[in-house]
Parts: C-alpha cells; sequence; structure tokens
C-alpha cells in the first residue's frame, strides 16, 4: 500500500463558525494504480488533494505515504516526506516565466540539493520523455499550453516521486491539448507511475482505471461506472449519428426521384 489514508476530517475554523469540509475520508492507494477523485466545485476535493499533498493537516485521522506516518511529523519533516514521495502537476502549469523549460523543470532537484550537472541532465531527460526534448531553451511564453502542461509534468516527475498528483491537469488547455496530456499521463502509468488526477470531468475520470466520487465532503467508490457510462454515451452519439444520416440519404433519395419524374416528356 503506498498511500492510506484513514478517518480524515476537516472543518474550516472562521470564528465562531467551523464549516466541515472533509467527513470521515477513507482512501487506500496500492502502487502502480491509476486513481481519479472526481467531484464538483465545492466538493471538498482540493482541501484532499492538499492533505494527500502533504500542504495541509486535518483536524483528525491518519496517513500513511510509503510507510510513513505524515502527520507524526513536524512541519519540515513534512516537506521532506513531499519533496521525495509526491509529483505536482496544477491546472495552470505553475511555471515561472523568466526561466527556461530546463530551468522549470530542474527546480525541484535545486531544493533536493542534487549537484548541477545532475540537475540539467535529469531535466533535459525528463523533457525528452514528455516529448519535448527540442524546447530545453524555450520560455514558457513561447510555449502552447500543452507544452507548458508537459513542462509541468516533466518537472513533477523529475525527482522521481512515488505519486503523480495532478489537479484538474486539462483545466487550462483545448481539447486536443487535453487528449495529448491524458495519453501522456496513461503513457507514464503503464511505465509504472502511481497517478491519483482530481477532476470534475467525467471524460477525463474515464481515462483512470479507478474512480472514486466525493461530494459535500464524503468519499465513494465509483467501482469503473464512469467508464461504463461513457461507453454507452459514445454508442448512443454514434447511433443517432448513423440514424441521422440514413435519414438525410433517404431524404436525398426521395428529392432525386421526384426531380426525374418532373423531367420525363409528355408522351401523350
Amino acid at each position: 500500500m503506498i498511500l492510506k489514508l484513514d478517518h480524515i476530517n476537516k472543518a474550516y475554523h472562521t470564528g465562531k463558525l467551523d464549516v466541515p469540509v472533509l467527513h470521515d475520508v477513507c482512501l487506500h492507494v496500492e502502487k502502480g494504480e491509476y486513481v481519479a477523485i472526481m467531484g464538483p466545485s465545492g466538493s471538498g476535493k482540493s482541501t484532499l488533494m492538499n492533505i494527500i499533498g502533504c500542504l495541509d493537516r486535518p483536524d483528525s485521522g491518519t496517513y500513511e505515504l510509503n510507510g510513513e506516518d505524515v502527520f507524526s511529523r513536524d512541519d519540515r519533516s513534512m516537506a521532506n516526506i513531499r519533496l521525495r514521495n509526491l509529483g505536482f502537476v496544477f491546472q495552470n502549469f505553475q511555471l515561472l516565466n523568466r526561466q527556461s523549460a530546463l530551468e522549470n523543470v530542474a527546480l525541484p532537484l535545486v531544493y533536493a540539493k542534487v549537484p548541477k550537472k545532475e540537475r540539467r541532465e535529469r531535466a533535459r531527460a525528463a523533457l525528452e520523455r514528455v516529448g519535448l526534448g527540442d524546447r530545453v531553451t524555450f520560455l514558457p511564453g513561447q510555449l502552447s499550453g500543452g507544452q507548458k502542461q508537459r513542462v509541468a509534468i516533466a518537472r513533477a516527475m523529475v525527482n522521481r516521486p512515488s505519486i503523480l498528483l495532478a489537479d484538474e491537469p486539462t483545466g487550462a488547455l483545448d481539447s486536443h491539448s487535453s487528449l495529448q496530456i491524458m495519453e501522456l499521463f496513461q503513457q507514464l502509468n503503464e511505465e509504472g507511475v502511481t497517478v491519483l488526477m482530481i477532476t470534475h470531468s467525467p471524460d477525463i475520470a474515464a481515462y483512470a482505471g479507478r474512480v472514486c466520487d466525493i461530494f459535500d465532503g464524503v468519499i465513494s467508490e465509483r467501482n469503473g461506472t464512469v467508464n461504463a457510462a461513457q461507453e454507452a454515451e459514445r454508442k448512443a452519439e454514434q447511433e443517432a449519428e448513423e440514424a441521422l444520416a440514413k435519414m438525410r440519404k433517404r431524404s436525398a433519395d426521395m428529392l432525386r426521384h421526384g426531380s426525374e419524374e418532373k423531367e420525363e416528356p409528355d408522351e401523350s
């Protein structure tokens, strides 16, 4: 078990008012899994991602990451756990605009105190892995949205984390770029990377091998029904398109037949 959350509760405290956000959340993830957590805005999914990412603490509950008891550590130790184990991919890329793609990817290695030569070699290899070996010197402003997200994924992977955490990774992308990014996540997962993705989109969740719903701070297993629903929707759309094509063909045939009858000479 690479990740184990048990009985997580979290509320935000504003003055005398407590606003519950997460309710008795339990989530277990095995190494190599591809898990999507799906929910609408305000469902608690971002708060859950912050807790999983060692960026926040719950009011109660336990969290084990690679066998380490996360919440028993102080903030500095939690930061070290985060650096060693987690790679983050954000909706809006979070790239440094004045740094090249190579420098952006190498940034986590600076914090990990990796020597400069090794940093550059590993950052270049990470960019090549995501298909950007010819863009290492480009600034973010010279890259498309899809390319920026590839840089962000390379940065997330450069420190060889145990888990790749993606928060709405296609939210700022067009449909073509979104497809490319999801294919890249799928490829990384097939190579053994554990992927945990937050999304509100059924289309994006359908790429995962396992889907969990979160609503009003309560999480539940979807048991793969998103994939089944997507397949049923695609089939229904295909059948509707085929029926429409047949109707158009029939109408065209009727019009052509009518025109031919009008053009026949009067033999009387």
